[in-house]
């Protein structure tokens, strides 16, 4: 079963079409796997094994009867900021949250391609912070050294996908939560365009800051449960024309010009880069290089784009807070940022989402001369386990920044991007870098990030036994 838990999503639901392995044998090993690491990764808020283990023998008969899906019965895990028919959408909240009546859209659609979910994975509370711990579930763990976070928030999903407990996950991106905990657990994860992926019922998460995406250990993976999810609501605000992301991991993305930025935007935090993440980022830029990409630095016009950034966040947090049964059980911090965005609501929020036709012009016009911009995913290496535990909210909020510069510009615009591996440091620990482009550019930055993978080849690294706690050497 080793060898068939490391064959990826597309690897599995290609023997399982073949017959090679049924999807009950999948899926009790997921759920063994996942309850054998409680204790070391604790990457799952709940899991569903009665739900799912039926609904594993009715893929069998489905498969038995020659129907084929592109997911047919294969194990996979969702972040628990998405609604699961019958399961509580707990957002990393402690109290009393009542069940989900139905599915999220983009559970709905991995049930129709015949996926099977055998859990909920963990996120600190309300997506807020690059650390998946909270006094509601305790920590999350990385794979790679397990007294490091494997960042956030959708922290659970990459933990569980980078150990092996399923072979992809959902993850939602509303400041780098996917891409960073990608980066720091050595997975891809892509940041989908805005409306790729429906957050139906819910609509225009995070004031549009929010995407659901996937982690995968490599791009044909997270390609194909892009693929899986994608599309939209008949509700949804925003509703772009449709991709292949399977398609575009398989295509050549030609020579382009790429430009490498060290300078992040504007945060008013000093963060300064770890100088093993610059090595590693430099030797990803001299690979681009010798594929034959033109490389060379320069920087793209931010902006005081936070001012645009923080009045949306606050106000996400806010809204999410409203919905919660009992909001003096949460975090004093998230009760701090709701207050925050209270008072930056009305005229200053909608001042906020007004610049961002503004923004796109500013920085799109970056995209005349280049063709992708690279760029770290993190400006240090994962946190250790309690860093921020007695910080309060204004000392945690510098710190992340300062840790976590470079992602969340690009929600702000909307548009996508791909955390990809970009090696190790010298304590083992995983680092990435972010290849992000403009408005629909994902079959572009997939077809990039496909040829890196082949060069590169990081999915032939992984981490220690989950079952176990002790550190890894790459």
């Amino acid at each position: 079963m080793t060898a068939v838990a490391d064959a990826g999503l597309t690897g599995q639901a290609r023997q399982l079409a073949e017959g090679v392995v049924d999807s009950v044998t999948l899926v009790r090993a997921a759920l063994d796997r996942i309850e054998a690491t409680r204790t070391t990764l604790n990457a799952f808020r709940c899991t569903r094994p009665e739900a799912a283990l039926a609904e594993a023998a009715e893929a069998d008969r489905r498969l038995a009867a020659g129907e084929r899906l592109p997911l047919l019965g294969v194990p996979l895990a969702v972040k628990d900021d998405t609604d699961v028919a019958g399961l509580p959408t707990r957002f990393g909240c402690a109290g009393d949250i009542p069940e989900a009546e139905g599915d999220g859209e983009a559970v709905r659609r991995l049930r129709a391609a015949g996926a099977v979910i055998v859990g909920k994975t963990n996120s600190c509370e309300l997506g807020q912070w690059p650390f998946t711990e909270g006094p509601a579930f305790g920590a999350t763990r990385n794979p790679w050294n397990t007294d490091h976070t494997p960042g956030g928030s959708s922290g659970g999903s990459a933990a569980a996908v980078a150990a092996g407990l399923v072979p992809a996950a959902l993850g939602s991106d509303g400041a780098g939560s996917i891409r960073v905990p990608a980066a720091w657990t050595h997975l891809v994860g892509i940041k989908p365009q805005r409306g790729r992926v429906s957050v139906h019922p819910y609509d225009d998460c995070f004031q549009g800051l929010t995407v659901n995406g996937p982690l995968a250990r490599t791009v044909g993976d997270a390609a194909l449960l892009l693929d899986a999810v994608a599309g939209s609501h008949p509700g949804d605000r925003f509703q772009p024309s449709a991709i292949d992301a399977s398609a575009a991991a398989r295509r050549e993305p030609g020579r382009l010009r790429i430009a490498l930025a060290w300078k992040s935007p504007f945060t008013a935090t000093y963060n300064p880069l770890d100088a093993g993440i610059r090595r590693a980022v430099t030797e990803l830029a001299e690979a681009l290089a010798r594929l034959g990409h033109t490389v060379e630095e320069a920087r793209p016009r931010y902006g005081l784009i936070g001012l645009s950034f923080l009045p949306r966040a606050t106000a996400g947090i806010a809204e999410y807070v409203d919905r919660h049964p009992d909001p003096a059980l949460l975090d004093p911090r998230t009760l701090g940022a709701t207050r925050t965005g209270r008072r930056l609501g009305g005229r200053i929020l909608r001042a906020a989402r007004a610049r961002e036709a503004h923004q796109h012009r500013r920085i799109g016009a970056f995209f005349d001369a280049y063709d992708v911009l690279l760029a770290p995913t993190t400006a240090a290496p994962p946190p250790r386990i309690g860093t921020f535990d007695a910080m309060p909210g204004w000392r945690t909020d510098l710190t992340m920044a300062a840790a976590c510069p470079y992602a969340w510009p690009w929600n702000v615009l909307g548009w996508p991007g791909v955390n990809v591996p970009a090696g190790f440091l010298s304590d083992g620990l995983p680092v990435g870098a972010q290849l992000l482009g403009p408005a629909g550019s994902e079959p572009l930055l997939i077809s990039l990030a496909a040829q890196l993978e082949d060069d590169r080849r990081w999915f032939e690294h992984r981490p220690p036994d989950p079952r176990q706690e002790r550190q890894a050497t790459p």
